[in-house]
């Protein structure tokens, strides 16, 4: 989808909001209010940064000159990255195997060019907004969403907000018991035989020498077995920790069949009926992503809604500020 003519763009540009997904593979930018209202976007191949990045940017400075003026932008990338508001390296890729990448400003050139408030957060944290606002998890408070894909990556919401800390979850990198018999020696060049260098989709092409899509018949039914068991030992984790309502499953490993069936199958049985929650044996505790690919690009424009409450909140604080010491001047 591109951008509109010149004659939509006054109509269109009331309370326009932009976004940016930054994945392993490839970035979407977007300009619109929501997954059913997408006014403008593109996808752009992750290629070295800066032609990249600048690519992507690009797009939207088409859009300001053709008068579409976003209110404020949110910005989903791809991890580990830096998210410490006032560290020299927020917004910033800091350690990513992904060659040429490490260290990368991701926020810096859209801002450059659109010049409104920011907000920035993991790509799979802006898909679990996205899939609690609009998605397979609408009308939870406290759910996890994973993504399976060229990595593990997982959004915790609790309590309605996303979980920050020290940094971000690292969900991909929890440790998983091998599944029996199995000797691949792991793909992540981290921890080897972590959740994501067990199941992830790089791993699913070494163990068979080609990518999940292309598989079939045995080797497409040890893949999905293989792949719900591991991710089955992670949800029990997962489980264990943060007791979530609902595990909400997206990314392109979820496309293999019956794969989400398998992984609620085998979490089910993972569990052990431990802590005795009957809620962990029913259908709707372990699910597929309700917006599909859509998820990660539709929750930065609720990145872009956070970085305008920010931004407002801020501003009230200062005029708050203001009138104290204009009040404590009078004496």
């Amino acid at each position: 989808m591109g951008l509109p003519s010149t004659s939509q763009s006054a109509e269109l540009g009331a309370d326009l909001l932009a976004g940016v997904e930054l994945g392993g593979t490839k970035i979407v930018c977007l300009l619109g209010t929501g997954p059913d209202d997408i006014r403008a976007s593109v996808r752009v191949d992750v290629r070295e940064p800066s032609a990249t990045l600048a690519e992507a940017a690009s797009f939207f400075r088409s859009a300001l000159a053709e008068g579409l003026v976003p209110r404020a932008v949110g910005i989903g990338s791809f991890g580990p990255v830096d998210l410490t508001v006032g560290n020299p390296a927020w917004g910033h890729i800091t350690t990513t195997p992904k060659p040429g990448w490490s260290g990368v400003d991701v926020v810096g050139p859209f801002t450059d060019v659109l010049g409104v408030p920011a907000a920035f957060d993991t790509d799979v944290n802006a898909a679990a907004l996205a899939e609690g606002r609009w998605g397979a998890a609408r009308g939870l408070a406290n759910f996890v969403y994973l993504t399976i894909g060229t990595g593990i990556g997982g959004g915790a919401v609790a309590g309605g907000r996303v979980v920050h800390g020290l940094g971000h979850p690292e969900m991909g990198h929890i440790a998983v018991p091998r599944v029996a018999g199995d000797s691949f020696p792991g793909r992540c060049p981290f921890h080897g035989d972590c959740l994501e260098g067990m199941a992830s989709g790089p791993a699913v092409a070494d163990r068979f020498g080609r990518g999940a899509e292309t598989l079939t018949g045995a080797d497409l039914a040890r893949a999905v077995d293989l792949v719900s068991r591991y991710l089955a030992a992670g949800l029990r984790s997962i489980t264990a920790v943060l007791a979530p309502q609902r595990f909400v499953l997206g990314g392109g490993l979820m496309s293999m069949p019956r794969v989400v069936e398998a992984t609620a199958l085998h979490t089910a049985r993972e569990l052990r009926d431990y802590p005795g929650v009957a809620a962990h044996q029913a259908a709707g505790f372990v699910v597929a992503a309700g917006l599909g690919g859509m998820a990660g690009p539709a929750g930065t424009l609720v990145l872009a809604e956070q970085a305008l409450v920010e931004q407002a909140l801020a501003e009230r604080a200062l005029a708050e500020r203001a009138l104290a010491e204009r009040a404590l001047a009078r004496g």
